[in-house]
């Protein structure tokens, strides 16, 4: 799988060069309507929108998804209805902010995802399987996806109801009602790295050897003069006799 990475350049122009937003009454828009000016063609499920300014603004929410009406500038012919799943994220803007998926060169800028000013929870689109599968391929992303005959005829009660899977780069799909973040906001650390510890062997303590024989606990000096001392006393003794028969 051939994998692309997103210059600085193409990520400031797919989120700020080719939509302008002007949301309508902010505070009381319970709908989120907001007005967009593309300054080029932009390809949302099921359809190409021309460069030119379109009203944005939610049909119907569930808990697990959303049914976007996109409207002419004025808002009152709708140009498409796209199905849409929670996009969530931890810091909010005051301004609306559109991401677009990576294409190849040539085609229309996709877009992504849509959130109004000052909420947390955005609209993430959910396009043909086929389209969906492009898409995640070449920006190596998952991406939310309806049959590929589904917009040809979706109506906003079969947007309801119809099943919705998630589309891998690897070709894998899942059921999903609600994907992977376009841009997460969190980074999970990298796990700590182990210690090995080795512990030292313990060292047992010697056990003095076993003697059959009792230690010396006296010098033989006083024997050895204890020996000297008979043995002068003998001679003494031999040379008195000796003497005494001389004598006679």
């Amino acid at each position: 799988m051939k994998k692309h990475t997103l210059a600085p350049i193409a990520c400031a122009i797919a989120l700020v060069g080719f939509a302008l937003a002007t949301p309508a009454g902010a505070q009381t828009n319970l709908n989120n309507r907001t007005v967009l000016t593309f300054s080029q063609p932009v390809e949302v499920p099921g359809k190409v929108l021309p460069a030119g300014t379109y009203t944005f603004e939610l049909n119907e929410a569930q808990a697990n998804r959303h049914i976007v009406q996109i409207m002419d500038a004025g808002g009152t012919k709708v140009v498409a209805l796209v199905l849409a799943v929670p996009n969530r994220r931890l810091q909010v803007t005051e301004d609306t902010v559109v991401r677009f998926a990576e294409v190849a060169p040539g085609q229309p800028q996709a877009m992504r995802a849509w959130f109004y000013p000052g909420q947390t929870v955005g609209q993430e689109m959910v396009y043909p399987k086929r389209r969906a599968q492009e898409l995640a391929t070449s920006a190596n992303v998952i991406v939310p996806a309806v049959d590929d005959s589904f917009y040809d005829s979706a109506t906003v009660d079969t947007m309801k109801t119809v099943d919705v899977v998630s589309v891998n780069p690897d070709r894998n799909t899942a059921a999903a009602t609600q994907p992977a973040p376009v841009q997460p906001d969190v980074r999970t650390p990298p796990p700590p790295t182990p210690v090995t510890t080795t512990a030292a062997p313990v060292t047992q303590p010697e056990t003095p050897a076993t003697r059959d024989e009792l230690p010396s606990t006296a010098s033989p000096l006083p024997l050895i003069a204890l020996f000297g001392f008979v043995t002068l006393a003998l001679g003494l003794a031999l040379r008195g006799l000796s003497t005494g028969r001389t004598t006679r």
